[in-house]
């Protein structure tokens, strides 16, 4: 299973990011609690004790993929197959 967290405060730019990244899941057929979980981690010194510094950010399976930008739905389907 893997385990998607994104990293943001709950601006504009990472609940669209949280959009994406749930459509990307989806239309890779993934099926959430069974192939996949998503966390939001909007607490600041979480956020920054991962590395990222700006958001929103993208973990998966405790890696950052992505920070400071929204990715697109194809960038998010690599790494989630990854």
């Amino acid at each position: 299973m893997k385990k998607i967290e994104i990293l943001g405060l709950g601006c504009p730019r990472c609940v669209k990011t949280e959009e994406i990244v749930r459509e990307a899941v989806k239309d890779l057929g993934f099926v959430e609690g069974e192939d996949y979980i998503i966390e939001k981690v909007k607490n600041p010194a979480d956020i920054a004790e991962k590395g990222v510094l700006m958001t929103p950010g993208i973990c998966i399976n405790g890696k950052v993929v992505s920070s400071g930008k929204i990715p697109t739905k194809s960038q998010i389907q690599t790494w989630v197959l990854s």
